[in-house]
């Protein structure tokens, strides 16, 4: 759904056919699950509950929704079949949040909710919940009808949803550090106790917890992988950065490590064996499976939609690699790279085969750190391909993940001064 489509009730999404790109339908949508916040802001919208055709109940994350229009949910064909669990932060929409007494915060009036409408944010990806329909009167239930006056307000006028400011359970600690960046909260994870640390992450969704994980200290890392269950262990691992990821599975147990990768999908496996192979300061070892890939064929517009990815991190986003097929690491030839300032300054038709930059040379994948990190600094680079013999382009390495290895190994164990909006310091514990 477009930024700025109309917002969408969601009594229109009960039972609506869900779709892969192909246009063949996987199920349809059961419930809309979401994570209520502090104070009176909107609920994030987190995902669908799924409903396949064996009956089994799945969960689907809106970043894999691609759109919803014409009573049907379009994903972008990426499943994960396994069975919906509901954690501690999430509420059902269908099963908790409707037919809901609330009041009016202006009048204190007992209404009864009958209906939510959700919007996608401008620019973004996320979702909220933004509006309420309620029925002032008696219980009239979301489907069915009852006398008494209905009107529609903002989600910021009715009270009875939203989380109590007080107590320290995980889903209020959870609330209170949302907006802090990946880094941040792996900072206040690391401070709490081992019990705090492990209710928390249980309680992130896989995306979540994988950018925190690649944040924290190794023992941190290892610690919260052993207590999630296994086959949620293997959803988190396949979020990560793949080259994150394996260097993870690289200090678990042989045995521990195969079972994980077993539960894994087949491509995300044989990306973390295949990284798993290098030396871990190494290029190869360093280097993540997934940049950014295209045809000779392809233009100028193409380079631009792709860099526009939100999940992107910005060392990424900073150049592509011309390659011929296939476009997947490790690819065929290797024909170069271009770097995101040059794509601006052509225009959108143009085809980025005319445009490499031949004259900077690949990593190899056995160079050192130190070649690694030289070759950094000499060309003043924020990734750097990395080639095989072959001239295949195998992946790509970035200016953190370097960092992350020729920095002291307690670096992450600097204590953050971090600030809430009124210029108080947040502790670990979220005082």
């Amino acid at each position: 759904m477009a930024a700025g489509a109309p917002r969408i009730f969601v009594s229109h999404l009960a039972g609506v056919a869900v779709f892969d790109p192909n246009g063949d339908q996987v199920g349809r949508v059961r419930d809309l699950v979401v994570m209520l916040r502090v104070g009176r802001r909107p609920p994030r919208l987190l995902g669908l509950v799924v409903e396949l055709s064996t009956r089994r109940r799945i969960f689907l994350p809106m970043t894999r929704v691609t759109s919803i229009e014409s009573g049907q949910v379009i994903t972008t064909g990426v499943l994960n079949v396994r069975r919906f669990e509901q954690r501690p932060t999430e509420r059902l929409v269908f099963g908790e949040l409707l037919d809901r007494r609330v009041k009016l915060v202006e009048t204190d009036e007992e209404v009864t909710v009958l209906d939510l409408s959700v919007q996608q944010l401008p620019a973004r990806r996320d979702w909220e919940i933004d509006k309420v329909f309620v029925r002032k009167g008696g219980r009239g239930g979301a489907f069915r009808r009852a006398k008494g006056e209905s009107l529609t307000v903002e989600w910021s006028a009715v009270t009875g949803f939203s989380l109590e400011e007080q107590g320290q359970g995980a889903e209020n600690l959870l609330a209170t550090f949302e907006q802090l960046r990946p880094a941040d909260l792996a900072n206040v994870l690391h401070h709490l106790s081992p019990k705090r640390r492990a209710e928390v992450a249980a309680a992130l969704d896989d995306d979540r917890l994988a950018d925190v994980l690649e944040e924290l200290p190794e023992d941190d890392q290892i610690e919260i992988l052993g207590k999630l269950k296994q086959e949620r262990a293997a959803d988190v691992l396949e979020a990560m950065d793949p080259d994150d990821a394996a260097d993870l599975l690289g200090e678990l147990p042989p045995d521990e490590q195969e079972r994980l990768l077993n539960l894994m999908q087949p491509s995300d496996a044989a990306d973390m064996r295949r990284l798993m192979a290098y030396e871990e300061h190494t290029a190869g070892g360093l280097m993540t499976t997934e940049p950014i890939i295209l045809r000779p064929d392809a233009t100028v517009a193409d380079a631009l939609a792709r860099i526009r990815h939100p999940d992107l991190s910005p060392a990424l986003a900073a150049q592509v690699y011309v390659c011929r097929p296939p476009d997947e690491t490790p690819t065929g030839k290797y024909l170069g790279t271009v770097h995101f300032q040059r794509l601006l300054r052509d225009p959108p038709y143009t085809l980025v085969s005319s445009m490499v930059d031949e004259a900077l040379e690949a990593l190899e994948p056995d160079a050192t750190l130190p070649v690694v990190a030289g070759f950094f600094a000499t060309y003043d680079m924020v990734a750097a391909p990395v080639v095989d013999d072959s001239g295949s382009l195998l992946g790509a390495v970035t200016v953190d993940d370097v960092l992350d290895h020729m920095l002291p190994d307690d670096w992450r164990e600097t204590e953050f001064h971090l600030e809430d909006d009124s210029g108080k310091g947040v502790g670990a514990d979220g005082s």
